[in-house]
């Protein structure tokens, strides 16, 4: 009986009532998804409401406009006032305040951003709320003005109060002339800052403007008259045939030569390309290409119209607030003191040159390539030395030159010389501030852009990570394992977004890469059960590389199904 009362009253207690179990929580009820779905409602209906007022207001303003001058209050309450707009007093008098008051037919745009914030509010990311409202202030401000200063009419705003009398001010200060370029100019400036690819379309459409003569071979009458053609060219002199082939090569250098479709009833036969190629001496057999075009192949065009339709799908909104890192966090090392001296080049030159000319080799030409931490001696031998004899003096060198180590490229690849690379007394140090704030790595359209230094031409290095099937980083103690892991983490992180990239981290050192884990909630990838954001436990790692097999799987699965990349 004890047990029936206990569990009685248990379930009494699962079917109270809400309110009695927790008092009411002003956060949870804003969080809950009945109460957002509703005050997106009311925000849609509230944007057609206003559609109605300014639309209304444009042909009933002179009926309304007498009634407006009472407070609201006594405008809205008066049962002895009538409005003629469709949406009533409420109506009139928010459409006199926005319409009249401000900005004109320009705030029309306000329900555009009354209509975003409601499908925002129900995680519709129609598109990004920040940048949406840049756009319509600009909008808005640049229409209103413009409308104020092409209708002067002080009877009726098309621009607003607003844009009327700024017009009027401009007007006055630099003239109706100086306005009109200004509005103009902020126009053109705008469309070119906001659709970045207006300037390469209308480079396109230019050059697509000029009339470029073309050739065009109807190769049907080449298929008929081949055998007769043939026959005329045998009693032509070969000397003329020949002048005939040079002409045409000039002619058509430069010009395309499209080719015809040539269809045939045999359905074996169908869809040949087909090209002449021309004899070049007398009596030579014509020959003709044939290339039977791929049937099975259809233009897939579906993506195409996708992107035409709805745009490029900007991963980046996920997160359209985040930062990127400034240039500022990082140091700046400036060695402008050790530079390689003149004397050090001369020294070095004379020694190489006197140590190969102890073992007989003459050398004709020698330049200096001076880099951050090496030179690069290029030498021309005189003709007649082997370039093993000097790739073999590699140790001699080094000797004569009291250089920790050289390296010998021999030769150097497209240039014909041999190079010699000797370490600077005074190596300079390459800070990663220049490297990541340089025009070649912040231009660099590569997936996974990574700079790794600079090289011997004191050119700063980039390659793509993603073109990297494997990439392997060792060495011994001291010579820039870990400098490298970090040059590639931190060039990721100066130039991808967080929607863009995870990093899974394994650290068994536990030192190397604690500095990471302050970007847990941005760029690092872990379980759901782990929780530390960088992996320290070896026994850990098998898991994680399987989830992780588990999500290239899957991802493998979704190209099969939609037929893979095309």
């Amino acid at each position: 009986m004890a047990k029936k009362n206990k569990n009685k009253e248990i379930e009494n207690e699962d079917f109270m009532p809400e309110e009695k179990k927790s008092s009411f929580s002003l956060l949870q009820f804003l969080k809950d998804e009945r109460t957002r779905y509703i005050t997106s409602l009311v925000l849609i209906l509230f944007s057609v409401f206003l559609v109605f007022s300014f639309i209304s207001y444009i042909f009933t303003w002179q009926e309304d406009q007498s009634k407006l001058s009472q407070s609201f209050f006594s405008y809205l309450f008066n049962a002895d006032i009538d409005a003629e707009n469709w949406a009533g007093k409420l109506g009139a008098y928010v459409s006199h305040i926005l319409f009249h008051n401000t900005f004109g037919i320009a705030s029309l745009s306000f329900v555009i951003l009354l209509i975003a914030l409601a499908l925002r509010i129900v995680n519709v990311r129609w598109v990004s709320l920040s940048a949406l409202i840049r756009h319509i202030i600009f909008i808005t401000l640049w229409t209103s003005l413009f409308l104020g200063f092409w209708f002067e009419v002080q009877y009726f705003y098309l621009g607003g109060a607003y844009g009327y009398y700024l017009a009027k001010w401009f007007n006055a200060a630099i003239g109706k002339l100086g306005t009109l370029i200004l509005l103009f100019t902020t126009a053109f400036a705008y469309v070119i800052i906001v659709f970045k690819r207006a300037l390469p379309a209308l480079k396109n459409m230019l050059h697509s403007m000029r009339k470029e003569p073309k050739l065009v071979i109807e190769l049907d009458n080449i298929i008929e008259t081949d055998e007769q053609s043939t026959n005329d060219k045998e009693d032509v002199p070969a000397e003329l045939v020949e002048e005939e082939i040079l002409e045409n090569n000039e002619q058509i250098e430069n010009q395309d030569i499209e080719e015809t479709l040539v269809s045939k009833t045999d359905d074996s036969e169908s869809n040949i390309f087909i090209k002449e190629i021309p004899s070049e001496t007398e009596g030579d057999v014509s020959l003709i290409i044939e290339r039977k075009s791929d049937e099975d192949k259809e233009p897939y065009q579906l993506s195409q119209e996708l992107v035409e339709q709805f745009g490029e799908f900007d991963i980046r909104l996920d997160a359209p607030k985040y930062q990127f890192p400034s240039l500022d966090l990082l140091d700046d090392h400036n060695d402008d003191n050790n530079q390689v001296s003149e004397e050090e080049l001369l020294a070095n030159k004379n020694r190489i040159i006197e140590t190969l000319k102890n073992y007989g080799i003459q050398i004709n030409q020698i330049k200096a390539t001076i880099g951050p931490t090496v030179t690069l001696y290029e030498i021309v031998p005189a003709p007649g030395v082997k370039i093993s004899k000097i790739k073999n003096l590699e140790d001699d060198i080094a000797l004569s030159l009291a250089a920790l180590g050289i390296r010998i490229i021999a030769p150097i690849p497209g240039k014909g010389t041999i190079g010699i690379e000797v370490p600077n007394q005074n190596p300079q140090t390459v800070s990663m501030k220049s490297v990541i704030g340089s025009s070649k790595f912040q231009e660099s359209k590569f997936e996974l852009p990574v700079a790794l230094g600079k090289n011997i031409q004191n050119e700063v290095f980039v390659f793509d990570l993603a073109k990297a099937p494997h990439l392997l980083v060792a060495g011994a103690t001291g010579q820039g394992k870990s400098v490298g892991l970090n040059a590639i983490i931190t060039s990721l992180l100066y130039k991808k977004h967080p929607s863009e990239l995870k990093i899974v981290m394994i650290d068994p050192k536990k030192i190397e890469l604690s500095d990471y884990a302050k970007i847990e909630n941005h760029f690092l990838a872990k379980l759901p059960d782990e929780e530390e954001p960088i992996i320290t436990d070896v026994q850990k790692v098998k898991n994680t590389l399987k989830s992780l097999t588990v999500e290239m799987d899957k991802r493998y699965d979704l190209l099969k199904e939609v037929g893979g990349i095309r």
